[in-house]
């Protein structure tokens, strides 16, 4: 059985969520990862339950194409972060049967942050969601062992989601990352890029955010982490710095899909 493979929505943040949906269905895929609150000023969000339309048109597609919602993002939890403001956030994606809600961490204390994810987690459990923090080296939670610390702190049913480039840029553990359970990594993200000794803050938020490349075309050593991560869906989340068109972006994500299941495969980790 071949892994599931999803576009995460960074890849086409240009394309609105029944665009995507379409355009990832022509491409072969078999879900997409939709980003339902904004993270930046110059980058859009689609908060579908502020846009009747939208949501009926998002859920047409899902319909009509067989494609499923893997995973919503991008809650940045702070200190002033409470599950109540995400109430809206967590039943949308309930409305549209995701299955795992994306966290990101913005709170220097790590006590804090996971007592605010626990609360997270709870909510979006009785929504029938998980939730997973995603690890970023500029922020406070910088590498894989911080990011486990913290996930055990709030709670068993609390996941992480290891991304490849966050995991090579921030020099984290094959050897941890083979050692976490399995069902603590419900997916993953994967894509590539260069590989240099060091790295500025703005060169991390650059690649991290519009420029990464297809797996097998950086330096990232892809095999190794493939093999000490989890047999778990991949999400492909891999921008680049110009836009394309819907036609474009099928051609592109078909590219992203036939370079990950030759490197799957490759890797023995299909």
């Amino acid at each position: 059985m071949t892994r599931p493979l999803s576009i995460a929505h960074l890849s086409a943040i240009d394309l609105t969520p029944p665009t995507l949906i379409e355009t990832v269905a022509k491409a072969g895929l078999d879900a997409v990862g939709l980003r339902l609150i904004k993270v930046t000023p110059d980058s859009p969000g689609y908060p579908l339950w502020q846009d009747a339309q939208m949501m009926r048109d998002t859920k047409s597609a899902l319909q009509n194409t067989g494609l499923r919602v893997n995973d919503i993002e991008f809650v940045k939890v702070t200190e002033d972060t409470t599950a109540e403001s995400l109430l809206p956030f967590f039943d949308c994606g309930a409305e549209l049967g995701a299955k795992t809600a994306i966290l990101a961490p913005y709170d220097d204390d790590l006590s804090r942050l996971a007592d605010t994810i626990a609360s997270l987690s709870e909510a979006a459990q009785e929504r029938g969601i998980g939730v997973v923090l995603e690890f970023f080296p500029w922020t406070s939670v910088p590498d894989l062992q911080t990011c486990w610390q913290v996930v055990q702190a709030a709670g068993e049913d609390v996941g992480l989601l290891v991304d490849s480039l966050h995991f090579d840029r921030s020099r984290s553990s094959h050897d941890l990352l083979a050692q976490i359970p399995a069902e603590r990594m419900p997916f993953l993200h994967l894509c590539d890029a260069p590989v240099q000794d060091s790295y500025t803050t703005e060169e991390l938020l650059h690649t991290a955010r519009g420029e990464r490349f297809a797996p097998g075309d950086g330096q990232i050593d892809l095999a190794a982490f493939l093999k000490a991560a989890p047999n778990a869906p991949i999400g492909l989340e891999i921008p680049r710095p110009t836009a394309l068109s819907p036609e474009g972006y099928v051609e592109s994500f078909a590219d992203f899909a036939a370079k990950t299941r030759a490197l799957l495969k490759e890797v023995g980790a299909e």
